[in-house]
């Protein structure tokens, strides 16, 4: 079980994150470089890891469980790195927070429903929003600095990255609802009849 390719790809997402957040501690251009490197990576793993699971017929509860606690890990120690090292332009603490908050949101609500045995299926908006937040935080972990080791200065990696963390944000927000009232149906009793 846990040697299965799936679950390595999945275990190596949560191995590399005090790689990632040293790297950004670093600042310079090279560690920049790396750090995207490595987050662009290890969000690959997150694809291949469910499609090999799929392909090779090695779906396991034990996957299920540690999939999501390796992205929500992975994307939440990115967040707080950039944060907390102050790569994030101008007011990018806002949609950070926004992201944490329904990261946080979405697992506590997965919890409960499990427990009363509802599944909360992902939607295909929050698949466009986990993919417009991955490239986001690439583009962010990179930087000004990151795209002046690659040759690439004028590239504005930042902005571009500030851009789509507010895209991602937003989206964040509409899916973040469509759980919650989700979950809601089932853990708000419909009123009386009559």
């Amino acid at each position: 079980m846990l040697t299965d390719l799936p679950n390595i790809l999945t275990l190596s997402r949560i191995a590399v994150i005090p790689v990632l957040v040293l790297l950004v501690s670093v600042g310079a251009p090279w560690s920049a470089f790396g750090a995207a490197l490595l987050f662009t990576l290890a969000g690959i793993t997150d694809y291949f890891d469910g499609y090999l699971a799929r392909e090779r017929q090695l779906l396991s509860d034990f996957g299920r469980m540690l999939d999501p606690i390796a992205d929500k890990l992975l994307v939440g120690a990115t967040l707080m790195a950039l944060v907390g090292f102050g790569h994030l332009p101008g007011l990018g603490i806002y949609p950070a927070i926004v992201i944490m908050l329904r990261e946080i949101l979405v697992s506590g609500l997965r919890e409960y429903l499990a427990g009363i045995r509802v599944g909360l299926p992902v939607t295909k908006l929050a698949k466009w929003k986990t993919g417009v937040q991955m490239v986001a935080l690439g583009l962010l972990l990179l930087g000004h600095e990151g795209a002046r080791f690659m040759g690439l200065s004028f590239l504005p990696m930042d902005t571009l990255g500030a851009t789509l963390l507010w895209a991602a944000a937003l989206l964040t927000l509409i899916t973040g609802w469509d759980y919650l009232t989700a979950g809601l149906r089932h853990a708000v009793p419909p009123p009386p009849a009559g």
